[in-house]
């Protein structure tokens, strides 16, 4: 019988989703089980675990000890030091990652929990529906609990499992599609097949859990761009998904895919190419009500936000506009969108943001012919 690991203190793993920035992060397992994905570098050369359910039930007890000294600190003294936790943590040993993630909780409401690393789903549901038991005693106020997830794992779920890991508090779910092209699928080694990301999507739904995908524009290359928005669009419509989540492709250099690019394997898509392929995806998504979030720096457009199908026309509009300008306009904005001086294609009516990045793109050398291969570098940063 292997050995149970010693119990070592509070953990938190290295990723969310944005929209769970004040979440309280919970460690259900270490890593990615998969962590053969050609785009993703994040847990390359790490090790897949699942970490004892008792420890994961002692960083609840851990962190919500910690909740209930701070919030007892700020009725009383209103101050909170470190003897504020003297009986909770061993004086030597203060766990301060367990205070800063009560911190954080208590700052944004204590209302959303979120459960790492990248796929909670692979637990056993007895294990799962026991954790979020737990968290319901122990928080029960809160109001939102949320998980990543492989489609692979999920398709292995049986329906009254899901159901019964619904109804003990696990109410929304993101899943990372990137693409619903089999050829795209198989080409970045995503493990999964555009037939497993439909049925896992619509088993989400059927229990009762929000969900959220992401598509990944610029995923499929200059040769797989067509087919893979519009595969993608087409297997997102038979789901329906509550959110619909855009994440653009960005090659770091620790990714396997951008090995390819280098080799001449993988043709790296631009910006206006990805913009094109953005607006075929959303053109083609119908018979939906799913909103669409545009909420990561590495989106050219942060305006393309809204739900379907009332928004369509507005969510679109400012990507025509794009693909309307002239080549050294689209230039500017790429640029000023990637050194954060610009935020929405508007900006570049603004005086002072836009001589920003003119400016920026003469220190840097950006020019129409070199500007995807440098905006290619800036964006590695914001991953």
């Amino acid at each position: 019988m292997k050995p149970i690991e010693p119990y070592e203190g509070f953990e938190q793993g290295p990723i969310r989703p944005p929209s769970e920035a004040g979440s309280l992060l919970l460690r259900l397992t270490r890593n990615c089980p998969w962590n053969h994905c050609t785009f993703c570098g994040l847990y390359k050369g790490t090790k897949f675990t699942m970490r004892p359910v008792e420890h994961v039930l002692q960083d609840i007890d851990t962190v919500h000890q910690a909740v209930e000294a701070i919030l007892n600190a700020q009725k009383t003294s209103g101050r909170i030091t470190f003897s504020t936790f003297t009986g909770i943590f061993k004086n030597d040993e203060i766990d301060r990652q367990a205070v800063h993630a009560a911190q954080n909780f208590i700052s944004h409401g204590m209302q959303s929990i979120f459960l790492q690393d990248g796929n909670s789903l692979i637990m056993k549901p007895d294990d799962l529906v026991r954790i979020l038991e737990h968290i319901r005693v122990a928080f029960p106020k809160v109001e939102r609990i949320t998980s990543y997830a492989r489609s692979q794992s999920i398709t292995k779920i049986s329906d009254e499992d899901l159901l019964r890991i619904a109804n003990a508090g696990l109410n929304r779910i993101h899943i990372g599609m990137e693409s619903g092209s089999d050829t795209v699928l198989k080409k970045v080694k995503k493990g999964v097949t555009k037939a497993e990301q439909i049925l896992a999507g619509q088993k989400i739904k059927r229990a009762g859990m929000e969900l959220s995908e992401y598509f990944m524009p610029g995923l499929g290359g200059s040769e797989l761009s067509l087919e893979n928005a519009q595969e993608t669009a087409e297997s997102i419509n038979q789901i329906n998904p509550d959110f619909i989540r855009l994440r653009s492709l960005a090659l770091p250099d620790s990714t396997p895919l951008a090995q390819q690019h280098k080799a001449g394997e993988f043709e790296r898509m631009g910006d206006v190419a990805t913009a094109q392929e953005l607006l075929f995806f959303l053109e083609s998504l119908e018979g939906i009500t799913s909103t669409i979030k545009s909420d990561h720096v590495l989106n050219l457009f942060s305006e393309v936000e809204g739900t379907l199908p009332q928004d369509k026309d507005t969510m679109t509009a400012p990507i025509r506009e794009f693909l309307q300008l002239s080549p050294h306009d689209q230039m500017i904005y790429c640029v000023g969108r990637r050194t954060h001086c610009m935020s929405r294609l508007s900006d570049l009516n603004d005086p002072a943001r836009r001589s920003y990045a003119e400016r920026t793109c003469a220190d840097l050398g950006v020019t129409i012919e070199n500007m995807d291969e440098i905006i290619g570098d800036l964006m590695k940063r914001f991953i």
